[in-house]
């Protein structure tokens, strides 16, 4: 199994939301020296949680400042955009670091309605269209560009060059799921949006009704999990507090920075709210890395998953570099 990596940049309280950008170029590297396949960056926009709003430029600065690790999207929130100017943004992040790039496209807004009109009038028309959006990007990526009979033929998608970047699907539903299979494209379930639900049923979904491509003859999936690993139990369940309070914060409609431990010990929690908590304990893979490991070996397996990109979201970035060492110690990944 490969294990990879999917960064939010995330705010955290106490420290200014450009600090998050820096810490994920400081992640990448850090990640791409104990060995991890791809490091791909989060799209989220108007969000007081989340500081990466343009997953493109993160992409180039990580890319220029690596040399092995898969760089990517995950993903580009494709309704938002011109299709011509994704697949040339692609093409250039393809000639900075040629074999390393992947495309993830999505179909959410990644932002609320408001936003989401703000970056494209057309959104709403836009997100109805997405199967023609990702038609024409393949298009243009390959370099033939669209067909004679569409509007835009003729078109080319510069800079062209001996290889393209990887495109991928991603959802938390079965749609995006259809979406891949349809295209002959590899798939990654959100894990960590549902928690789960419906992955099993979406990739099914996927393996189903796969068509080959010539990049792809056979399905590819993949999961986004959250995960969070530490020396004991103790320290992990303190680090997870951050998190348990600001998925309360997430599911009551509010984004704030992810708080500290010590801001999640000191809230004025409600019974509603701990067994809210309890509950999500229970679903959320957190612990030593020996234990973390073990449960997403065992995820990998019922789910029949190629690969897994851990999503490790805690406020002290020292700590969030220590949990992807400690994983990539169990999955005896091999450090460059």
């Amino acid at each position: 199994m490969r294990l990879s990596v999917l960064d939010q940049s995330t705010i955290v309280s106490g420290r200014s939301p450009d600090a998050s950008i820096r810490e994920s170029l400081a992640l990448a590297r850090h990640c791409e020296a104990l060995g991890y396949a791809r490091y791909w960056l989060a799209e989220h926009h108007n969000s007081d949680s989340q500081a990466g709003t343009a997953p493109e430029i993160l992409i180039a600065a990580i890319a220029a400042t690596t040399a092995r690790i898969r760089v990517g999207s995950a993903g580009v929130m494709l309704p938002h955009y011109a299709s011509l100017k994704v697949a040339e943004q692609f093409r250039v992040l393809e000639a900075i670091a040629p074999g390393r790039i992947d495309l993830g496209l999505g179909r959410a807004p990644g932002s609320d309605g408001r936003t989401a009109y703000a970056l494209n009038p057309n959104a709403e028309t836009a997100a109805e269209n997405f199967p023609a959006q990702v038609a024409e990007i393949l298009a243009w990526l390959a370099g033939s560009g669209p067909p004679e009979n569409h509007p835009f033929h003729g078109v080319r998608a510069q800079p062209h060059g001996p290889s393209v970047p990887e495109v991928w699907m991603l959802g938390s539903s079965d749609y995006g799921a259809r979406v891949a299979a349809y295209f002959g494209l590899p798939y990654c379930f959100a894990h960590f949006i549902t928690d789960g639900r419906g992955a099993a049923e979406a990739l099914e979904i996927y393996r189903r009704n796969y068509r080959p491509s010539n990049r792809h003859p056979e399905p590819l999936a993949a999961l986004c999990v959250f995960a969070l690993a530490a020396e004991t139990e103790a320290e992990a369940e303190r680090l997870f507090s951050s998190r348990a309070l600001w998925r309360l914060f997430r599911d009551r409609g509010q984004f704030p920075p992810l708080p500290s431990p010590e801001e999640a010990a000191d809230y004025p929690y409600t019974d509603a709210d701990r067994e809210r908590i309890g509950r999500m304990r229970a679903r959320v893979l957190f612990g030593t890395g020996a234990r973390v490991a073990e449960r997403l070996g065992s995820l990998a397996h019922d789910l029949n998953v190629e690969e897994i990109a851990v999503l490790t979201t805690v406020h002290d970035p020292e700590a969030r570099r220590r949990s992807y060492s400690l994983l990539a110690r169990e999955f005896a990944l091999v450090a460059v």
